[in-house]
């Protein structure tokens, strides 16, 4: 199966154009299912220190929050994560903003929220529980926001090619998936800047057709 993206280099998987001076500001929603790996992922990258709510988990949220595959799982984020990842080097300077959404579905009025802004997202997927993927799927997809999936490889886990990932969760050609440990920093980075790729690309595409990007989410 193909390894996991490292961080690139190469301008093209960035953007065809690059600028000179301050670096640009991106925002990125950082999503997935419950115990997908968002707030390690967020932390793995992250330049300082990341602010993260996470609490501990109760016997109040036992019916709602199921453990199942995550026995060594005991606290859950129930506001968001927040990250910052420069990138200077990059053919165009980039400075990322990183969101982390909760997992559960309770949290989607909270998505929206955090989804204003965002140039894009990555989708976190653990195939242990890959039904947990189907809502931030489905939420990107209706609020029409570019979405990379990233499947976290975790320890144990069996290893699925993409494509398999892909028809799993019936995805678009056009949508990428990926593979990483959302632990290692430069798997991260990897797939941040996949999104960036992919998010450039969408916009292309769209201008190229002639219609206005829409702004439902996206302004600030």
């Amino acid at each position: 199966m193909p390894s996991p993206i490292p961080r690139p280099d190469d301008p093209s998987t960035v953007s065809p154009h690059s600028q000179a001076g301050a670096p640009t500001v991106l925002k990125i929603v950082v999503a997935g299912g419950f115990g997908a790996g968002k707030t390690t992922a967020v932390g793995a990258v992250s330049e300082i220190t990341p602010l993260s709510t996470e609490e501990y988990l109760t016997e109040a949220s036992a019916d709602v929050d199921s453990l199942a595959g995550l026995a060594s799982k005991r606290t859950t984020t129930v506001a968001f994560d927040f990250g910052r990842l420069s990138l200077p080097d990059a053919p165009m300077p980039l400075e990322l903003f990183l969101f982390g959404t909760p997992g559960q579905d309770r949290f989607v009025d909270l998505w929206y929220d955090l989804s204003r802004g965002a140039v894009g997202a990555v989708v976190l997927v653990d195939t242990r529980r890959l039904e947990s993927s189907f809502t931030p799927v489905s939420f990107f997809e209706d609020i029409g926001l570019p979405f990379v999936v990233a499947v976290n490889q975790f320890d144990g886990a069996h290893r699925y090619h993409p494509e398999q990932v892909r028809a799993a969760l019936e995805l678009p050609a056009a949508v990428p998936v990926v593979t990483c440990d959302a632990r290692e920093p430069n798997h991260v980075a990897g797939v941040l800047l996949a999104l960036v790729d992919h998010a450039v690309n969408c916009a292309a595409t769209t201008n190229r057709a002639g219609h206005a990007p829409s702004t439902t989410l996206q302004d600030v």
